[in-house]
């Protein structure tokens, strides 16, 4: 792994963060369920949960083109040579990580697990400060002014300042 980089560490991605916390939830569930009780209100969050879903994924997919369009890599732990601002970076600085809370926020919904919303207010803490921080630390340093421009107007999860 390259030393020219965010993240140090093979764990530090938004998989393990946002996918470890999530399993942990389900297997709690297991042992102290915890969901809404049939009815109208857990009808209605089966499609509000798919519709997070698929705009997570959407969210995903935009950002992921967009890395392939300036020939960037994804993975937090190889070095980056600019930064991206146009397409949905003009409107998130983490649309990935956007995008995984959606997902999760969505299945959450869907399968009516809420340990794994537990989860994911945990999981979003973690992201914060093991993945963002030091992302936006590395940017900063890589990139100053430039990058310091971009995020005086792109705010850090969604919309401009």
């Amino acid at each position: 792994m390259e030393t020219d980089s965010a993240h140090k560490r093979n764990w530090e991605i938004g998989e393990v963060v946002f996918g470890v916390p999530f399993l942990i939830g389900i297997a709690v569930h297991f042992i102290f369920p915890f969901s809404i009780p049939q009815g109208t209100l857990r009808l209605a969050l089966i499609p509000i949960g798919i519709v997070l879903i698929i705009t997570g994924i959407y969210l995903i997919v935009l950002a992921r083109r967009e890395f392939a369009r300036y020939g960037q890599p994804t993975d937090p732990g190889q070095p980056t040579g600019k930064t991206i601002t146009s397409g949905v970076f003009s409107i998130s600085r983490n649309p990935l990580y956007m995008g995984a809370v959606l997902i999760f926020l969505g299945i959450a919904l869907a399968i009516n697990i809420l340990w794994t919303l537990v989860t994911l207010l945990i999981s979003s803490i973690i992201c914060y400060y093991v993945l963002i921080v030091p992302e936006e630390k590395y940017l900063t340093a890589k990139f100053g002014k430039a990058y310091q421009e971009y995020i005086a107007i792109v705010h850090r999860w969604l919309g401009h300042k």
